[in-house]
């Protein structure tokens, strides 16, 4: 599978910057995460679906990055967070979904 992680419009890879922000245990299993995803070893990978064809992995404690699968071939990484709460944040929410209409747009598909 390959990996799209998802960049601001000035180019900023926002998933590999939130990655690299944690602490060193956390970065490695983060990407540890995607080299799974990228082998296609979900069932290695603690995932549940967040909102319609939108899921999240969790990795080390509390960290999270949220997902979209369009095909077999790839999959989109739209936004990287620590959970706090229970349920997601308002803000990380309101990004995620604008970030899967922008992939939807682009990609001609309908994710949420």
């Amino acid at each position: 599978m390959i990996l799209h992680d998802y960049e601001t419009s000035s180019g900023r890879n926002v998933i590999k910057e939130y990655i690299d922000s944690l602490t060193i245990p956390e970065m490695v299993d983060g990407y540890s995460v995607r080299e799974k995803m990228e082998n296609g070893e979900f069932e290695k990978l603690n995932i549940k679906r967040w909102e319609k064809k939108i899921y999240e992995v969790y990795f080390y404690k509390y960290n999270r990055i949220f997902y979209i699968i369009p095909d077999g071939d790839n999959i989109y990484l739209l936004h990287a967070c620590r959970k706090q709460k229970n349920k997601t944040e308002k803000g990380d929410s309101k990004i995620i979904k604008k970030r899967a209409k922008e992939l939807g747009k682009a990609l001609g598909k309908k994710f949420i």
